[in-house]
């Protein structure tokens, strides 16, 4: 890994919008799924999955669900559901209620807060099944209240209508009920628009290859969707305390996810800069997946030296991390001056992997920057709020001057005597009384 002075480096890299060549394929998958439903659907899937199906085939069934069980072992059923209990119980905390507020002239403002009917999950399949991403998705939503939670995972590719078998647990775990069959843009369309079998959602949530990224994007505004999320990130700030064989081991834990995750060391210690440098080298020598790592490492990976603890922070702030561990002599002294970040881990038993999988908060969190405006996957994202306000006779009486005022003053008179009819009203009827 390079080091290099903390003020020198800048990560740049660009968000993740496809080809010309990717969009045009992905708009014209989505026009398909729209005109034709699921006849369009079982097409992508032989063409791309290389399997056939019968538009019946398309739902997973409970049969299929309950033999998946059949197929894990004790150890992860203990694990995910254990998993599942602290995600849900972190998520529980983020729940909203409605409120009303009257006042004494018959004023009433408030915000009613409802579930999102509909939620589509989209879980990758292949070699990227990641039954962790499941439950992260799908847990937020139940806390919500969203009744309808439906996911959609692509088959097993060269004549197998299979899925991955942990994927099928976890969704059942979570409480999943609808499941189906069909992956790619395809299936984003199918979610945002709906087929004979599978009915449109209002949100559509979870990661996917760049064709399923472009189909979010294009299909944004048809319904929500979480994120157009770019590759993995971590960022270690670390003084003399930290141990080079920890930090070498989380900056490794991100980087093998793809070869575009960026994985930084930000240090005031040129002695632990140097040791996690050769130890990165000592660990990579064996790590199945070092090939990506390497790649990563080379391309997006750095150690920072810092003059300064505030230099240190003032760099993390700018990169606004997806993940950032903490392993200073005192964590939480320097918390509390960290402004951008998508999670952060405090200490040197936090490891990433701890909010990956198993200690509750979301693991789907802003990257590419985007912690300096964006939050982690939560219970708000599954919710809708209504305002409600309810004015009374007095109250519009009162204000009712000020309101036309501003009406008038942007040029809409119409808004104007909307209230103005009103108040003339009230005031004839005032002169009737005393007549």
């Amino acid at each position: 890994m390079r080091i290099m002075a903390a003020g020198e480096f800048q990560l740049k890299r660009e968000i993740e919008y496809g080809s010309p060549e990717q969009n045009a394929a992905v708009r014209e998958i989505i026009a398909a799924v729209r005109a034709e439903g699921d006849a369009a659907l079982l097409r992508y899937t032989e063409r791309f999955d290389r399997i056939q199906l019968a538009p019946a085939e398309l739902k997973v069934t409970e049969e299929e669900i309950r033999a998946a069980y059949g197929r894990v072992d004790g150890e992860f059923l203990a694990a995910i559901r254990e998993a599942a209990a602290n995600i849900r119980a972190f998520h529980e905390k983020q729940k909203r209620t409605s409120w009303m507020e009257p006042s004494p002239d018959g004023t009433l403002l408030g915000q009613i807060v409802r579930p999102l009917r509909r939620v589509g999950v989209y879980v990758p399949g292949g070699k990227a099944a990641y039954p962790s991403s499941v439950l992260m998705n799908v847990i937020p939503a139940q806390v919500a209240g969203v009744p309808e939670i439906v996911m959609v995972t692509p088959p097993a590719t060269g004549g197998e209508s299979g899925i991955n078998p942990y994927i099928l647990v976890a969704a059942a775990e979570a409480g999943v009920k609808e499941i189906y069959r069909v992956g790619g843009a395809q299936a984003i369309a199918a979610l945002a628009y709906g087929t004979e079998t599978i009915a449109p959602v209002d949100k559509i949530c979870g990661p996917g290859n760049i064709y399923v990224a472009l189909a979010k994007r294009e299909v944004y505004g048809a319904v929500d969707i979480d994120s157009i999320a770019g590759p993995s990130e971590i960022v270690v700030l670390a003084d003399e305390t930290a141990d080079p064989v920890y930090v070498a081991a989380d900056l490794l834990s991100q980087a093998e996810h793809d070869e575009m995750a960026s994985a930084v060391l930000v240090t005031t210690s040129e002695a632990l800069a140097r040791a996690v440098r050769d130890e990165v080298e000592r660990q990579l020598a064996d790590l199945p997946r070092a090939a990506i790592a390497r790649k990563s490492i080379d391309d997006y990976g750095a150690i920072l030296k810092a003059d300064s603890l505030e230099e240190a922070i003032e760099v993390v702030n700018r990169l606004a991390p997806e993940h950032l561990e903490i392993m200073t002599a005192d964590p939480m002294d320097i918390v509390g001056r960290i402004e951008n970040a998508g999670a952060i881990f405090l200490g040197a038993y936090s490891t990433e992997p701890v909010g990956d999988y198993f200690a509750g908060p979301n693991h789907i969190l802003p990257t590419n920057g985007t912690a300096r405006f964006a939050s982690a996957l939560g219970v708000d994202d599954f919710v809708k709020k209504s305002s409600l306000i309810r004015y009374s006779r007095e109250a519009l009486l009162e204000h009712g001057g000020n309101i036309m005022t501003l009406a008038r003053r942007e040029g809409l008179e119409a808004h104007a005597r909307a209230v103005e009819v009103r108040l003339k009203a009230e005031q004839n009827q005032d002169r009737g009384k005393e007549g």
